[in-house]
């Protein structure tokens, strides 16, 4: 006998029909997945990070364990970490600058002068160095801008008598590798920002005689700024936290908060004052980001 829509005694299972689930068991079982796995990952290892900062030895030994808060006036006790915190933003400013411009550039270039097949190969081109290690990519560096190396061989092939251009071991080498690792971050989420452009827009501007300055300016860097600011916060924060780039392309100018923390975990075995700096120029990035919030929220409702 066939089913009768009508009658829904019929489509019912033996025992009668199960009760759904409220939403909130729904969404529950969605996140409690993901975020146990944070708290196991990040949340737990800060914490416990946050509460060696405070203490004279962290408790793996067998020194004296006493609450304190003199690593936190590491700052003031060793005023020469305020240069180097100093010069660890500024790394981070000038980093962010360049893969923002270079960044948007090039993913304008993907969404107007490419399509298909092109811009998805030039997208696995721009993926390419996450493929590959980061020490590889950064001693790679090392041969391209010491002295007598393939740029200087590149030059003295066009202009033999040219002195050398090297300049490995400077802040310049080791803001040159950083926007090499970072810059395809700017690069995605420009391209993201753009492609959600609509090309009438352009086209409504170019034919009511906007130049290509004006368009860039006026309309495609205010519909991109969303995409500027993600990449600027995806390169900023880990920027001045590295040591891997600044150890090995800067040599010894390359000392950043990022060596000086490593170096307390990995060669002092000093926790306490490495956690303590790292929190404390945590609480420094999380101060600009405040004081620019108010940019940071125009931008992305822009």
């Amino acid at each position: 006998m066939p089913l009768d829509p009508a009658n829904s005694t019929q489509l019912r299972e033996p025992g009668g029909s199960r009760k759904p689930l409220p939403p909130w068991a729904s969404t529950a079982a969605l996140l409690v997945p993901t975020y146990g796995w944070l708290t196991l990952a990040v949340f737990l290892p800060l914490c416990t990070m946050f509460a060696f900062s405070f203490l004279t030895a962290t408790p793996m030994g067998k020194a004296p364990i006493v609450f304190t808060f003199k690593q936190y006036r590491a700052f003031i006790d060793q005023p020469y970490l305020l240069g180097v915190a100093w010069q660890s933003l500024l790394m981070g400013f000038w980093t962010t600058f360049f893969c923002a411009v270079l960044g948007f550039f090039a993913a304008l270039a993907l969404v107007r002068a490419t399509e298909g097949k092109v811009r998805e190969t030039l997208l696995i081109l721009v993926l390419l160095p996450f493929w590959t290690n980061g020490l590889v990519r950064v001693f790679s560096w090392t041969m391209v801008l010491r002295e007598g190396g393939f740029l200087d061989y590149a030059i003295h092939s066009v202009w033999p008598g040219a002195g050398s251009v090297g300049f490995l071991y400077t802040r310049q080498a080791v803001v040159v590798g950083l926007v090499h690792g970072y810059l395809p971050y700017m690069i995605l989420t420009c391209y993201i920002a753009l492609v959600t452009i609509d090309n009438t827009i352009v086209e409504a501007a170019s034919s009511l005689g906007a130049r290509w300055w004006t368009i860039l300016w006026k309309i495609l860097l205010p519909m991109a700024a969303p995409g500027l600011i993600s990449g600027s916060v995806l390169i900023f924060v880990p920027v001045i936290g590295s040591f891997m780039e600044p150890r090995i392309l800067g040599g010894r100018v390359g000392v950043t908060m990022g060596t000086v923390i490593e170096d307390q975990f990995t060669q002092a075995f000093n926790w306490p004052l490495g956690a303590a700096l790292s929190f404390t120029m945590l609480a420094v990035v999380l101060g600009i980001f405040a004081t620019f919030s108010g940019v940071l929220r125009r931008g992305t409702a822009l």
